[in-house]
């Protein structure tokens, strides 16, 4: 069965990345073509990139990145859900995706912003990233409006609208993760 991790790309305190990963796993559960888990960033307690060698060489040292490895390579695709801080994403997701190199390759990745605009800046920003270490991100988003999703900024209540984005981002996210299996596991 494909596995897909919604990572939370947000560490800080009364962040809404949450509400917003568990409204993503709440609809993807509710599928039956992959298995999907929640990962949070709080869980993985990575400091500011710690390890010696570059991650292209996959020779990491620390107790918290072999565990964050494991994790991570564990899954077939992403869904992350990113909030917007200054037009990009957030410093504890980008810190967390430049530990690792491999564990990425050739996995499909989808993005769910959140922020004035929707996030829409973190998700562009993410998607030079990913490129980068050889993801595949689909090409549909998820973008919740800090002024119209959420009531006084803080309390998450999606447009019904908004499901069918993220329906639309699963469905790419999971074909682009099956499809991509041949990639990642090459028959010899």
């Amino acid at each position: 069965m494909t596995k897909i991790g919604i990572i939370i790309g947000s560490t800080r305190p009364g962040r809404n990345g949450e509400a917003v990963a568990k409204w993503v796993l709440e609809l993807a559960s509710q599928r039956t073509d992959a298995e999907f888990e929640l990962v949070d960033l709080l869980d993985y307690k990575l400091p500011h990139l710690d390890e010696a060698i570059p991650a292209s060489m996959a020779q990491y040292q620390q107790p918290h990145t072999l565990a964050w490895a494991e994790k991570i390579a564990s899954f077939d695709g992403y869904i992350i859900v990113t909030p917007e801080y200054n037009h990009s994403t957030s410093g504890a997701l980008k810190n967390a995706i430049d530990f690792l190199f491999a564990e990425w390759n050739n996995k499909a990745v989808g993005f769910v912003g959140y922020g004035s605009v929707g996030g829409a800046r973190a998700v562009e920003s993410l998607r030079l990233i990913v490129g980068e270490l050889m993801m595949a991100d689909v090409r549909a988003a998820v973008t919740l409006s800090l002024a119209t999703d959420f009531v006084n900024y803080s309390q998450f209540t999606p447009g019904a609208h908004q499901a069918g984005a993220l329906a639309t981002v699963l469905d790419q996210t999971v074909a682009w993760s099956k499809a991509l299996e041949p990639v990642r596991n090459p028959v010899a």
